[in-house]
């Protein structure tokens, strides 16, 4: 059955999982407008293009829900074609093409090329920073790296995503100054891991220089660094972080855990010992750096001791942002050859405890920043509320500040002065003191 009432080859990408596939679909969609082809994204096009994620098991549930809900518009002839990509693809294709063979075709991380010539589009080189991004105007993410090498036991990353490589300096700079040259304001620098950039290209870890060429790109005014790793972190960066006005005080750097039985099963090559020393140091080199991480409770052989010690140092540590995951069995990682003995409900309610620990931090945090004044980017109008973001947030992810829309018109994407007035857990209430 054909589709009748769709606008034929309108292409409508989905995308699904962190800000790497994000990244991705962008590339993907600005190489089939650069061939002339009609994209969208995930709004109605008659050929479906799924970019999955095959992190965790509620991502490849998602992942595998939204495939068979595109199988069913096919069979019912309200789309005509339906191409699937990405970590799910390039981890579990034959399975999938076992399971659900309907689909047109399965395509893996590394297969643009192929996924395009399907899609009767070619695959430019030339196209270096050709996006088309998806994200509010004023921010926009940098994939500097691709890929991991580092062999933590619980992930899948690696057999997704393949070895760490580095994108050139000046390809990542062209990149920016393209996204610039449309307005973009923030640059979210993301890789697997930032702290390794360089070592393929320059035989050194080379963020810190990377940084110091991309602040000098005009028009940019924010760059946030998110997805760091702490064994090896090249401590120059928090010099430049210092120095330059347009680097973020900010960094995302997952920790997953801190007993030090927990990390050498997680082969973390680092113990509590050395992660809180370098979080100190951190501070110590950057004041008023904002840190945020990730937690994994209910990994294979965590006790209640190991738990409670994680709880106790996040009380102690006092984390400006944090995000906790139950762990997920995931075959082919060196995990999988565990027993996952921590039951799903004990798992569930240590997570929880966690963010309720977190909720209260954020909380006293929070109010410390009343009748403080922070530059702040505008993101969005929502409801009454303006809603804008501090340098020590990232989207999505981190605190707001909303603005009463009935007091101050703003832009999208503009920044302002804002005063704050009150505070909640993990919003802030401002009023304009100044407007760009």
């Amino acid at each position: 059955m054909r589709t009748k009432t769709l606008k034929k080859n309108k292409i409508n990408v989905i995308t699904l999982g962190c800000s790497k596939n994000v990244y991705d679909s962008e590339v993907l969609m600005g190489q089939l407008k650069a061939s002339g082809k009609d994209v969208v994204h995930e709004e109605e096009g008659n050929v479906v293009v799924i970019n999955t994620c095959g992190f965790i098991n509620n991502a490849k549930e998602e992942s595998v829900n939204t495939i068979l809900e595109f199988m069913q518009k096919k069979e019912a002839g309200e789309v005509d074609k339906v191409f699937v990509t990405g970590c799910l693809s390039e981890r579990y294709k034959p399975d999938l093409q076992k399971e659900i063979p309907n689909v047109d075709q399965y395509f893996g991380t590394t297969e643009l090329p192929a996924l395009l010539k399907a899609l009767g589009a070619d695959y430019k080189h030339e196209l270096i920073g050709e996006r088309l991004t998806t994200t509010p105007k004023n921010y926009a993410y940098l994939k500097i790296a691709e890929g991991c090498d580092r062999p933590c036991s619980f992930c899948a990353i690696p057999l997704m995503r393949g070895k760490h490589k580095s994108t050139p300096i000046e390809e990542v700079v062209l990149e920016a100054e393209k996204l610039a040259a449309k307005g973009v304001k923030e640059l979210i620098l993301i890789a697997q891991d930032l702290t390794y950039y360089g070592l393929d290209l320059y035989k050194k870890r080379n963020l810190a220089e990377l940084l110091e060429a991309l602040v000098k790109v005009d028009g940019i005014e924010w760059i946030r660094l998110h997805y760091a790793f702490p064994t090896g972190f090249p401590m120059d960066v928090l010099d430049v972080m210092n120095r330059e006005s347009k680097i973020c005080n900010y960094i995302d750097i997952p920790l997953q855990h801190i007993s030090d039985h927990i990390l050498k099963s997680m082969r973390r090559g680092t113990t509590k010992e050395k992660t809180t020393k370098l979080l100190n140091e951190f501070r110590k080199a950057v004041p008023n750096m904002t840190i945020r991480t990730t937690l994994i409770v209910g990994y294979p052989g965590e006790t209640v001791a190991d738990f409670q010690e994680m709880k106790e140092w996040v009380r102690e540590m006092r984390f400006e942002r944090l995000g906790c995951f139950t762990y997920s069995h995931e075959e082919n990682t060196h995990a999988y050859n565990l027993e996952d003995d921590v039951p799903e409900d004990v798992k569930q309610q240590r997570a929880n405890e966690i963010m309720e620990l977190q909720s209260q931090i954020s909380w006293e945090l929070n109010q410390e920043k009343i009748g403080q004044e922070f530059k702040v980017v505008i993101d969005r109008k929502e409801g009454n509320y303006f809603v804008g973001r501090t340098e020590f947030d990232s989207p999505d992810v981190d605190n707001e500040v909303l603005i009463d829309a009935s007091k101050t018109y703003l832009k999208t994407g503009e920044f302002a002065f804002v005063k704050i007035i009150d505070a909640a857990d993990f919003d802030l209430f401002g009023e304009v003191v100044k407007s760009n």
